[in-house]
């Protein structure tokens, strides 16, 4: 079959045919017809088309006939005019059973509606111009349909790689087309060079069918001989069309796969369960055994356990897994799976075995129980044990901070601050999330240790009588002290934030002379002792600020009321000048005029009248002179 590229380049090769013909109408006379015809032309199905045979130059007379070659090469007259002038006569037409019938233009081109298939003929024009001579020409008619999308039907059957001859896998078919496309096979998206010609390793063969509406179906099977990679393979095919003016257009098939059976050359035997590197795994999981083999299909595995070189079977299956639920620490040894393929080759390995190790961590065992009480300055040791394999590290933490990296933890001249929990923690590096732990408190005896604290603190001997200050004491020992204070007021002891034993208590109160002499005190005291501490305040000086403005106050007041007497004396004096002392006033008219020592006698008596009778005329004539 001919490549697509060398039908292109005839299809591109001169189209226009310009036929010379000299004809002599009688011995010794000369005539010349010229035509121009395209001698290829191409359509697509179901366009319209139109042949063209045109003399070339001036002609008053000539008659034109269009014949179609049949493929016995026998010519049919399809239609025939007269040119007279610049007129075309006598048309006479024969369709042939064509529908739509063949037409003669005013130029006397053949013109096709509808082009089809059966149309692809080669179309004679012939010329008869009298005296001129007769000329002829051929026009080749191609007729293109872009065919369906291919069609292919993979072998349904299992194929193998141990046969010695290509076999077929797969049928390509593309239909209702013209001209025939070309099929190439693909495998993984890169074409497959495959001659025609029968041998071992791979060919195609090929097949044309034209239908009765005169399409052609072009068929294409593939042989090959199959490798193992093949299994893993995908192939397709793909038709690829001619169109008019040289084009070309592609239609690809679905892809496909082979059912292929090759023997098992490999085995992979694994923990499909997380694990380390050396094997272990942890005492409780779930651990699943996977084994793969490379062959197809998929053959059977054995499991088994090898115990003093024997093998016990554990389980036969097509699925390649073992799951051992909550394994334990005597299901530790050798486990193997073996592939059962007796198409393999001899010198395959079909059987493997590994090593499960399974981890464990018992719990651990702690000398000082789980609470320890010690005497203040005493010593002792601590001892963590831990069985399991592989072998555990050990570390010794207090209220999470690191103290130790040995199994014995030494606790010398403990104090307050040894206190708290230890706790000793058991991990394998190897193993991830395999962990114990075990703790014990301390709890060291003693008398109360306290700590005093003022929230705004003075100098001795700046504190003001009236101050407020808040006093809070801690302490710490075991067993747990209790605070009391020496005021009233006191809170309730309880544990202080931050915890290390500590407990507290406040006291707010204001600050006064007699706290000046003997201060506040708080105690904190357990069964073992107690110990004190003294707030001292030392000289509380007084409020001066506050004296001074009661002073101010009395003084307003004795000058306000003086000022209210002063006022009410004046008006009792009934206008007489007030205020004026040692001035003498005149006696009245008509009034005796007596001696100096003369006139005291009578003022006396009638002041010391008015004072009896107790008269508001006369009586009040003696402040006057006060004044």
């Amino acid at each position: 079959m001919e490549p697509p590229d060398a039908r292109a380049g005839a299809r591109r090769a001169p189209r226009l045919l310009v036929l010379v013909l000299l004809l002599a109408a009688q011995p010794g006379s000369k005539a010349e017809v010229r035509l121009s015809v395209p001698s290829l032309v191409e359509v697509m199905r179901g366009e319209s088309v139109t042949l063209d045979c045109s003399p070339l130059g001036t002609h008053d007379y000539f008659m034109l006939e269009w014949f179609l070659v049949d493929r016995f090469e026998v010519r049919h007259l399809l239609a025939s005019a007269e040119l007279r002038g610049s007129e075309l006569r006598d048309k006479v037409l024969n369709s042939r059973g064509r529908s739509p019938p063949y037409q003669l233009d005013s130029r006397g081109r053949l013109v096709l509606p509808e082009a089809q298939v059966g149309d692809e003929h080669d179309y004679v024009c012939v010329v008869k111009a009298g005296a001129a001579g007769t000329a002829e020409a051929t026009a080749r008619l191609n007729v293109y349909v872009k065919p369906e999308a291919p069609e292919v039907s993979p072998y349904k059957g299992t194929l193998t790689v141990m046969s010695d001859f290509a076999e077929e896998i797969a049928t390509c078919t593309s239909r209702n087309g013209n001209p025939v496309p070309q099929i190439i096979w693909y495998r993984n998206g890169q074409p497959l060079t495959v001659p025609l010609e029968v041998n071992s390793e791979g060919y195609m063969t090929i097949r044309t069918v034209r239908e009765a509406s005169g399409l052609l179906t072009f068929s294409s099977s593939l042989y090959l001989r199959l490798h193992k990679p093949d299994g893993e393979a995908s192939f397709h095919c793909a038709a690829h069309y001619y169109l008019p003016a040289g084009q070309h257009g592609r239609l690809d098939s679905p892809s496909f796969s082979l059912n292929l059976h090759y023997p098992t050359e490999h085995v992979l035997f694994w923990l499909g369960s997380q694990s380390t590197a050396e094997g272990w795994v942890r005492e409780g999981d779930s651990v699943q055994l996977l084994c793969q083999g490379d062959g197809s299909p998929s053959p059977e595995y054995t499991f088994f356990r090898l115990q003093d070189k024997q093998e016990d079977v554990l389980k036969i299956s097509l699925e390649g897994n073992l799951t051992l639920e909550r394994v334990q620490r005597n299901q530790s040894g050798t486990y193997g799976c073996r592939v059962e393929d007796y198409d393999a080759p001899e010198d395959a390995e079909l059987s493997k075995t590994l090593e499960l190790r399974v981890a464990y961590l018992d719990s651990l065992e702690l000398s000082t129980g789980e609470e320890l009480s010690l005497p203040l300055g005493n010593s002792t040791t601590a001892t963590c044990s831990a069985r399991g394999l592989p072998t555990p590290t050990l570390y010794w933490t207090k209220d999470s901070a690191p103290v130790g990296e040995d199994p014995t933890l030494s606790l010398h001249s403990v104090t307050f601050d040894s206190a708290g929990t230890y706790t000793c923690e058991a991990y394998m590096p190897r193993i991830p999330l395999l962990s114990r732990t075990r703790s014990f408190r301390l709890l060291v005896q003693g008398t109360p240790e306290l700590k005093a604290k003022e929230t705004q603190p003075k100098v001795e001997g700046s504190w003001t009588e009236g101050d407020e200050v808040t006093l809070i004491c801690y302490a710490r020992g075991y067993p747990e002290p209790k605070l009391s204070w020496s005021q009233l007021g006191g809170s309730p002891t309880e544990p202080a934030p931050g915890g290390q034993g500590w407990v507290s208590s406040s006291l707010t109160l204001k600050v006064t002379s007699a706290l000046s002499q003997d201060g506040v005190s708080c105690e904190a005291s357990n069964p073992l002792g107690n110990t004190q501490h003294v707030f001292h305040f030392g000289t509380v000086a007084p409020q001066t600020s506050q004296a001074g403005v009661a002073v101010m106050a009395v003084a307003i007041s004795v000058a306000l009321l003086l000022l209210v007497v002063a006022v009410f004396y004046c008006m009792r004096r009934k206008g007489r000048p007030c205020c004026r002392r040692g001035e003498k006033r005149s006696p009245p008219p008509g009034d005796p005029k007596l001696s100096h020592s003369g006139s005291e006698q009578p003022e006396q008596t009638g002041l010391l009248k008015g004072s009896a009778s107790g008269g508001a005329k006369r009586g009040s004539g003696g402040f006057g002179d006060e004044c």
